[in-house]
């Protein structure tokens, strides 16, 4: 790797001759502007707004643009002067726990090379000692003609530098928060804890950039001269009407994705569907399924009404037969209580 810088680090008094190379690279596609008529190149051309001509790169220089517009001229002389200690020396200046660094503060990165084998052994001794603290090293250093904040940590057996902006270069999130209230339950939590817990974690190396691949596609097929792969419509995003069927029907999305069994979310009481039922406005009729809950409690109380008929029917003619059973027993039995009158004979006349 092509070294950018090339410096010590200061570690107190012991100075560690270092290369700053980049750690990191874009693989991202890059295109150039054309003149549609033709295809050929649109180019820019550094012109004076004075004289209206093309000046070149030897008789370009800095100004600094006044409040009032007016450009103050600033030489390679006059920054010369600057104070400027760390124009070739990273210099550490303090080392603190990691989570002391707001990754809001995180810049560009780059790898600390050892600077030939004089510079192995206090490397070594650097690196080994960050490790064994578990703390990062901070630093200042320039880079581009300006003194900059650094965060030195351990990747594997090498050093790495991480830029760092100033604290003042960090807004602070004022009016970026919802401004109204909003109250989150458990069971809202329970079931986004089961969605971070089912989408788990990834080996970031299976990461990739799907849109820079169909743009490579898009590319190769138009120099092939053919027709370009169409992209599948993206899904279309509803209204999220219910927080807690969305966070359900996530849950049950990312384990079927994963080819795990549907995703067994913890019962929760029961609640109203994801799309709410508005209530009927006074005058208004109510809506079917109150209807249909009448329905079915005039037709039990009909049924319950019927069975009590029934059932009183029955009893009054049990009683009824048995009161007639009871008169003819009493009736036979006074009939054979009671003795038959004697008939006595009529005398005839002389």
């Amino acid at each position: 790797m092509r070294s950018i810088w090339n410096g010590a680090i200061s570690f107190g008094l012991v100075s560690i001759p270092i290369k700053l190379v980049n750690a990191t690279e874009s693989h991202s596609i890059s295109f150039r502007q054309i003149h549609l008529e033709d295809g050929g190149r649109i180019r820019y051309r550094k012109v004076c707004e004075l004289e209206e001509k093309e000046v070149s790169g030897t008789e370009i220089g800095k100004g600094y643009e006044d409040a009032d517009g007016t450009i103050i001229p600033i030489t390679d002389e006059d920054l010369s002067h600057l104070p400027l200690p760390t124009a070739k020396t990273i210099e550490i200046v303090a080392f603190v726990p990691a989570d002391r660094i707001d990754p809001l503060q995180m810049d560009a990165a780059y790898y600390l090379a050892a600077g030939g084998a004089p510079a192995a052994k206090p490397y070594t001794l650097l690196r080994e000692a960050l490790k064994r603290s578990n703390k990062v090293a901070i630093a200042k250093f320039a880079l581009r003609g300006r003194e900059r904040l650094g965060m030195l940590r351990v990747v594997e057996d090498a050093i790495a530098m991480h830029g760092l902006l100033w604290p003042d270069e960090v807004r602070a999130p004022q009016g970026v928060a919802p401004d109204t209230k909003v109250t989150v339950n458990d069971k809202e939590l329970d079931l986004a804890d089961a969605l971070m817990d089912t989408l788990g974690e990834i080996d970031l190396e299976d990461l990739h950039d799907e849109y820079r691949e169909a743009l490579e596609e898009v590319v190769a097929a138009k120099a092939a001269g053919e027709t370009p792969p169409e992209a599948p419509e993206p899904a279309k995003g509803g209204k999220v009407l219910d927080l807690m069927a969305a966070l359900e029907k996530s849950v049950r999305e990312a384990k079927e994705s994963r080819g795990e069994e549907p995703a067994e979310v913890r019962e929760l009481p029961q609640r109203k569907t994801s799309r709410a039922t508005p209530k009927p406005a006074p005058g208004r009729k109510s809506t079917s399924k109150t209807t249909a809950a009448k329905k079915t409690a005039s037709g039990s109380a009909k049924k319950s009404t019927a069975a009590k008929k029934t059932a009183a029917k029955k009893t009054t003619s049990k009683q009824t037969t048995s009161k007639q059973a009871t008169s003819k027993k009493t009736t036979s039995a006074t009939a054979k209580k009671t003795p038959a009158k004697k008939t006595t004979p009529r005398r005839r006349s002389a």
